[in-house]
């Protein structure tokens, strides 16, 4: 079977990925291999992506691990935010974690979302379509929530998309922090 190259994904310029920019990312595993999704790699993607956002300054208001891929929305706080850097750096952490003779396609797939799209309405669709992919892969029913699904935002470890208090707490901590400096070492 002669060698094909792996072709790069068309990509946007540089600009729509940095700054306020909200981006959808998909990793999916190579020959979407399975049998790596379990407690401890949930904690160790927490941890990456938790230094991800302090690093490149962007919060991840949704995820959603599943067997042989994982979803996450990732929001820039500040004119500096980078996530094409960030999602650079969490794939390079994270392969370890994936066990021996695993590890991620040639490049992830991403949806830059349009002005329309951040909306908060429309904006939490593309979240609650992130949370339902175990419902439409029957890995859960509709009322059950599935362990490897969240958000990230620092300094508030036990908040939930899920959770009836979370839209209204999201946006108020986002507004909040959007463009504030960072606090002094």
């Amino acid at each position: 079977m002669p060698f094909e190259p792996k072709r790069n994904l068309p990509r946007l310029e540089k600009h729509h990925y940095q700054g306020h920019a909200t981006v959808f990312w998909t990793l999916t595993l190579e020959e979407r291999a399975r049998g790596w999704l379990n407690p401890d790699f949930h904690r160790t993607f927490r941890e990456l992506m938790l230094h991800a956002s302090v690093r490149y300054q962007v919060w991840c208001p949704t995820y959603c691990l599943m067997p042989d891929h994982l979803h996450l929305l990732w929001m820039g706080l500040r004119r500096a935010s980078d996530q094409r850097n960030a999602m650079k750096f969490l794939r390079t952490e994270l392969e370890p974690a994936l066990g021996e003779g695993r590890q991620w396609q040639h490049q992830p797939h991403d949806h830059v979302l349009r002005e329309e799209e951040r909306k908060r309405n429309a904006y939490a669709q593309t979240c609650f379509y992130i949370l339902a992919n175990p419902v439409r892969a029957k890995l859960v029913t509709g009322n059950d929530r599935w362990p490897f699904a969240g958000c990230v935002v620092p300094g508030y470890p036990r908040l939930h998309p899920q959770d009836e208090d979370f839209w209204p707490l999201f946006w108020k901590l986002y507004v909040t922090d959007r463009d504030a400096e960072p606090p002094a070492p």
